[in-house]
């Protein structure tokens, strides 16, 4: 329950299972599924050198007159050599991927660009430990419409570095 399945074939059927549907950002009207951005994510990484642990990405909320967003924390095994030309790549990337995120970051319409902020090796996994879930089926949540996992994590992260 909650797959995202494609026919790639009529004849014969063939269905190929290309994402979960509880795994989305639609804050903005963009409908972003995980499948979106592992292809946009894997791609960028490809494009710079860089090598993926893990992500996960919520809204930046627009607040007074300033506009939306997606804030992106990344744990890299290898990370790419500029993040500013990683995160101009993602974008883009993920513009190609989703024909929504594209209109409404069109001329910064409704999406500023994304942000993206790396996080440090092993950050995840000692996250998913703190709460019991890891291993086994237990895998970072990628994609949210509010912020809470991406600010527990960053919290847990910042209370890694205040208490070693």
């Amino acid at each position: 329950p909650g797959d995202v399945v494609r026919f790639i074939s009529t004849d014969p059927y063939r269905i190929m299972v290309s994402g979960r549907t509880k795994q989305y950002i639609n804050v903005f009207g963009e409908e972003v599924m995980v499948h979106n951005t592992d292809a946009a994510v894997s791609k960028a990484c490809a494009a710079t050198g860089a090598v993926l642990r893990d992500y996960t990405v919520g809204p930046v909320f627009m607040s007074g007159t300033g506009k939306g967003g997606h804030e992106w924390l990344i744990e890299f095994e290898q990370s790419p050599r500029d993040m500013s030309i990683f995160a101009d790549r993602l974008d883009e990337l993920l513009r190609a991927e989703n024909s929504d995120y594209d209109a409404k970051r069109y001329k910064d319409l409704a999406l500023i660009r994304l942000s993206v902020r790396e996080a440090p090796t092993g950050s995840f996994d000692k996250w998913l430990k703190s709460r019991g879930k890891l291993g086994g089926q237990s895998k970072i949540p990628r994609l949210s419409n509010d912020r809470k996992y991406l600010d527990e994590i960053q919290a847990f992260i910042n209370n890694q570095n205040v208490t070693r």
